[in-house]
């Protein structure tokens, strides 16, 4: 691991080296990925959404075992078992709680009181200025390069509005994987890159190598954003399965969608009462309709199908549109050395160009 060569607000806010952050991917952001960027000294986010409240402890235990370097765990704000889940990181001290969608203010002092550093994900500068005043420590934002759920707005615009709104560190995330991308965000005002695409094709990833090369084989234009698997606009690899989904009509895709619900109510053990308040608190927090909250349940088991069970035909691959330009599969040290050894020297050749 290389020296720390680059200091901003978020290294010193979370006591990492490198201003790297390697995103809550579900199924994907297990304890080996997470332990692979710490030690490399970027920060690693466990994703806990696809982890039952018992899975997310052992998984936590586990990485605190191979590692004291930072971490955190991703959590979704309006899950049931919320409260119960941030317990479980003020217990073992985890260093950052990342949310994908705006934790209560309670909840916000609940964890800072704690010392636990709270970073909620964000998509529009106005998200930004509302959990700034309720206490958020930082943000991060994803442009829509990004993989996973995205916005329409890419990057190089939404970074410089989140900027202009708020005072305290903004994260980058959406179209990053080398040095260049790094040393951009830095001379937006970000301090520091989200990479989830990039670290998923890593040796360190656990996701199936026949699916890396899946990815690796993409092009350019290897990707689609669509809105057909879980309501809610989603980029993903193209694949047939993903083709048909997007040619089949709502009556064709209700079918799949309650087989796929039942299999993610039997896999996280959850009652139909669960269910049905985890629901109604999604619905409350995005604004989904209940048709949209009806296909939600396709994500998980769609996602593990393709990500940990390496089946194409019957899951999806979620993926940012740098996928395109992604050739290897580097350890998460190689990868971190590498993205921040280049950052420095290209923020070197640019200070040569003031007069």
């Amino acid at each position: 691991m290389i020296e720390q060569m680059l200091r901003t607000p978020l290294t010193e806010l979370v006591g990492i080296k490198h201003p790297v952050v390697q995103t809550g991917m579900g199924w994907v952001a297990g304890p080996r990925l997470v332990t692979g960027t710490a030690r490399a000294g970027g920060l690693g986010i466990l994703a806990s959404a696809t982890m039952s409240l018992a899975e997310l402890e052992k998984a936590i235990v586990e990485v605190k075992e191979r590692t004291d370097a930072p971490f955190g765990v991703n959590l979704r704000a309006d899950a049931g078992d919320a409260l119960d889940r941030c317990e479980l990181l003020i217990k073992y001290g985890v260093k950052v709680a990342s949310f994908a969608l705006a934790p209560k203010q309670d909840l916000i002092a609940r964890l800072k009181d704690h010392g636990i550093v709270v970073i909620p994900s964000i998509g529009a500068a106005r998200h930004a200025e509302k959990v700034a005043s309720w206490g958020a420590d930082a943000v991060m934002l994803q442009g829509g390069e990004g993989g996973g759920h995205t916005g329409a707005v890419p990057t190089t615009l939404l970074l410089p509005s989140v900027l202009d709104a708020v005072d305290i560190p903004v994260i980058a995330a959406g179209g990053f994987f080398d040095g260049r991308g790094l040393a951009a965000a830095l001379a937006y005002g970000a301090a520091g890159v989200g990479m989830g695409t990039r670290f998923l094709l890593t040796a360190d990833s656990t996701v199936p190598e026949a699916v890396k090369q899946r990815y690796l084989e993409a092009g350019l234009d290897g990707t689609v954003v669509t809105a057909k698997v879980d309501g809610m606009p989603h980029r993903m690899l193209r694949t047939p399965l993903v083709d048909s989904v997007e040619e089949s009509s709502a009556l064709k895709r209700l079918g799949p969608t309650v087989r796929r619900t039942l299999a993610f109510k039997k896999e996280a053990g959850m009652s139909w009462r669960q269910m049905a308040a985890d629901g109604r608190a999604m619905k409350h927090a995005s604004g989904r309709s209940l048709g949209q909250m009806a296909l939600a349940a396709n994500t998980p088991v769609m996602l593990k199908a393709g990500l940990v069970e390496g089946d194409p035909s019957a899951g999806v691959l979620a993926s940012g549109q740098v996928v395109g330009i992604i050739n290897d599969l580097p350890t998460c040290e190689e990868l971190i050395d590498r993205v921040v050894t280049q950052a420095a020297a290209e923020l070197r050749r640019l200070g040569g160009l003031v007069v």
